[in-house]
């Protein structure tokens, strides 16, 4: 039945790719200069299905099992706008394909380094013949590489900055995974396609990759109190699971937001002490009053903002101390003198 299914979406991938996406590259003269035709309207139709799945599974679960109750929806609009926007713009395969040069460069410099030029998975013996076992030790790398950026979002001023766009959000639902700002995705996207090209992962296998990773993701951001037992929510993030860390800080404990930074496993924050369980659904938001603002903007706006935050940021040198901080009415950061924090 699996083979069957991939069949038949590499055929529609093939008739997307034949009567679509080519006579429109051609259209534009941009030939191949953006990545094969194939790999494009791969990228597309997983974007299409995502949205598909995010609209017929995980939103009917906020309506029939909802975690918190609101009187209306309006602070989510600006959600699945985004998701629309970076689904089918902004892509992490289309960053591994413009990365893909840099494959070559690495090939070359392994064999002059006397390494195999498959990438790292070709120290594992006979791993050529056990395909999930080497998709399955990649995902494990990329989900953990992607663990420590995550805390590092949290702990680099300029780069909390980009990321706090996604914790500005008071209502977490099931389309506040794209809530994000574009040059963040762009950053996050070149450095897990690195981690796949080190590993020595094709194309596809990357795309399969991203969305799982990104189904996931959206599951996790759902708003409903739906449960998975404790050995799953030990091991896969789960929504009860994550909605912890988009919590408003708690003035009285301070230190309780500072937990579950996992994208797809929940082993590493087990495994490295950020873990939280058996806490009750929180408001969710941040309190620095000048990212709080982003509820009050559309998807372009929120962008601006977000970038205005990063230079100020970036130009400035608490901007690079690992400190938490908050941001003045001219976007430069301001550390925390307090023990909690406004993330």
């Amino acid at each position: 039945m699996f083979d069957v299914l991939v069949q038949w979406w590499w055929l529609a991938v093939d008739a997307f790719s034949t009567h679509a996406v080519g006579p429109a590259l051609a259209f534009l003269h941009l030939g191949n200069a953006i990545g094969e035709p194939e790999d494009i309207a791969d990228a597309l139709l997983t974007a299409a299905l995502q949205i598909a799945i995010i609209a017929c599974v995980f939103r009917p679960l906020e309506f029939f099992a909802p975690a918190e109750n609101w009187q209306d929806r309006k602070l989510t609009r600006v959600d699945w706008r985004s998701t629309l926007a970076l689904m089918l713009g902004v892509s992490p395969l289309f960053a591994f394909l413009v990365l893909s040069p840099f494959a070559q460069a690495f090939s070359h410099a392994a064999a002059w380094a006397g390494l195999p030029d498959e990438g790292l998975l070709h120290y594992f013996p006979h791993i050529e013949a056990h395909p999930y076992l080497a998709f399955g030790l990649y995902y494990a790398a990329n989900d953990l590489a992607y663990y420590w950026m995550h805390r590092a979002q949290h702990a680099i001023p300029w780069w909390w900055a980009l990321h706090s766009m996604h914790h500005s959000q008071r209502q977490v639902n099931c389309w506040g995974n794209a809530r994000v700002s574009w040059l963040d995705v762009v950053i996050e996207s070149c450095l897990l396609a690195t981690v796949g090209l080190v590993m020595g992962v094709n194309a596809g296998q990357f795309a399969v990759l991203v969305m799982l990773a990104e189904l996931v993701q959206n599951l996790a951001h759902t708003n409903t109190r739906i449960g998975f037992g404790k050995v799953v929510d030990r091991l896969i993030i789960t929504p009860r699971f994550h909605r912890l860390h988009h919590m408003l800080v708690d003035p009285s404990r301070p230190g309780l937001h500072d937990c579950n930074y996992g994208q797809v496993l929940a082993i590493w924050d087990n495994l490295f002490g950020t873990a939280l369980y058996n806490e009750p659904p929180r408001p969710n938001g941040v309190g620095d009053p000048t990212v709080d603002a982003d509820n009050g903007r559309g998807v372009l706006a929120m962008q601006w903002y977000t970038l205005r935050r990063f230079w100020g940021a970036f130009t400035s040198r608490a901007g690079w101390k690992p400190q938490e901080a908050t941001f003045d009415t001219n976007y430069r950061p301001v550390p925390l003198v307090r023990s909690g924090g406004a993330h």
